[in-house]
């Protein structure tokens, strides 16, 4: 049971009530960040631009992702990428790798390796190795690089804002919710 109560979406008003009305599905996480009023529609915002707007790959994207919510502890949104990640192109082999921390797996290529070694430094120690950076500079653009960066920062955050609350897991959306995001 979550330890503050989900805001009803059909009590909201203004921007967070149309936010809403746009949902396919009204999950709890986003029910949680409502009480952050100020910070709701910024935040999903966020959230839709990392999702639909980055030059990373879906596939990359995705395993970042999985690897904030596997390294934070992050429940909830494990549950609904995993499904995602399957979706946009992700193996099970990949999703398995993530969730074991086995960044050397046979499944991954040396890209994704490098990838999923620099995420473990920026959410573990924040600062990133020379040897891993110069690695994760091989294969993906600047851009792609800080783009990285931002999505396991968000991740991070929702982890945290799930975790703390102890936000009611929901039955994984999937794709609905994804392709929802794309309108």
């Amino acid at each position: 049971m979550a330890r503050l109560p989900l805001i009803d979406p059909e009590t909201t008003s203004g921007d967070i009530r149309a936010s809403f009305d746009r949902m396919p599905v009204k999950l709890n996480i986003f029910r949680m960040m409502a009480h952050a009023e100020a910070n709701m529609i910024p935040a999903m915002r966020l959230g839709n631009s990392i999702l639909h707007k980055q030059k990373l790959s879906a596939v990359n994207r995705e395993l970042l992702i999985l690897q904030a919510a596997q390294l934070e502890g992050g429940a909830y949104e494990w549950r609904q990428h995993v499904p995602i990640a399957l979706g946009v192109g992700c193996t099970q082999a990949q999703v398995d790798a993530v969730e074991r921390g086995d960044y050397d797996a046979a499944g991954l290529s040396e890209a994704e390796r490098a990838l999923l070694k620099f995420g473990r430094e920026v959410v573990e120690n924040v600062r990133v190795p020379e040897a891993t950076f110069a690695s994760v500079r091989k294969h993906f653009s600047d851009q792609e690089i800080v783009e990285s960066i931002v999505a396991l920062g968000f991740y991070m955050m929702m982890a945290r804002l799930t975790e703390a609350t102890e936000t009611d897991l929901d039955p994984a959306a999937g794709m609905k919710v994804y392709d929802g995001g794309k309108k």
